[in-house]
């Protein structure tokens, strides 16, 4: 298959009110910080594009292109400056309880447990951590491999460890959209390796939730990806929209295959990297 053919541009088009399978639409989506002030940055330029429901799309672009700013608009922990957003059918104004986030950071409390951690979001919200959910966040850890764990802090536990203490607590209380922020820039490269096979992994078991990753590696996005969206550099637009055309599940082999390779470098080419 060509570069061409799995490839599909999508630069502001324009918007349609999504289909039922459309879970997170975006619309003409703008961010102006210092708004009313001489000094206004302009952190994303109007955006227009949708995910549909158990797709798992990778946003990609330069560092400082807004990336992480669209996230946080998408996870309503911002809210644009112009344009609307939509998730699950309903224009998003406020957070909402069933969109998990994973952070550059694992952000997690130093003096809980790894198991409490898992469990804390449960507590934020004041719904009980026990029973059902007790076994639940004790079957995620095991699944990504910290069986035996449970009662460690996160100064006991390597970095990877702590990032999987991270994925079990965004999954927990079962999302129906996860959000990721970067959320393995910190590691390694093996451990970053290691960490995208259970990302994927968790992902296919717990039924292709939607999923929005935000990364500046182009080789995470194609692993990863169902779709790559590419931004250009601040302020970041959605220049290219392409399918990724592999099966699942993918193994880290197909790194070296000729297409990942092929469809690696057409999204390099796309990557603005000149100032607007």
């Amino acid at each position: 298959m060509s570069t061409a053919a799995t490839s599909r541009r999508t630069i502001e088009p324009a918007f349609a009110s999504p289909a039922a399978a459309d879970y997170v639409a975006v619309d003409r989506v703008r961010k102006v910080y210092g708004t009313g002030t001489r000094q206004q940055v302009e952190a994303v330029a109007a955006s227009t594009f949708t995910i549909k429901a158990g797709e798992f799309v990778a946003l990609l672009g330069p560092s400082g292109c807004g990336k992480s700013t669209l996230l946080m608009m998408i996870a309503g922990l911002d809210l644009p400056s112009e344009g609307a957003i939509v998730v699950a059918g309903r224009p998003l104004t406020a957070p909402r309880a069933q969109t998990g986030i994973m952070f550059q950071d694992p952000t997690l409390l130093p003096w809980k447990s790894a198991l409490d951690n898992v469990l804390f979001p449960f507590q934020v919200a004041s719904r009980p951590a026990a029973g059902g959910n007790r076994l639940r966040a004790m079957a995620l850890l095991d699944r990504v491999g910290l069986e035996g764990f449970h009662h460690h802090k996160p100064g006991q536990l390597s970095g990877g460890m702590r990032q999987r203490v991270a994925i079990c607590r965004a999954l927990v209380y079962e999302p129906d959209l996860l959000l990721m922020d970067e959320p393995f820039s910190a590691l390694d490269a093996i451990t970053r390796d290691e960490m995208n096979l259970v990302l994927m992994k968790m992902w296919e078991e717990e039924k292709h939730r939607t999923a929005l990753f935000v990364t500046h590696s182009i080789r995470e996005a194609v692993y990863l990806a169902d779709r790559v969206l590419v931004m250009s550099r601040r302020p970041g637009r959605i220049v290219e929209d392409i399918r990724i055309p592999f099966a699942r599940p993918r193994g880290l082999e197909i790194g070296e295959t000729v297409e990942f390779n092929r469809i690696c470098g057409h999204l390099r080419g796309k990557i603005d990297h000149r100032s607007h």
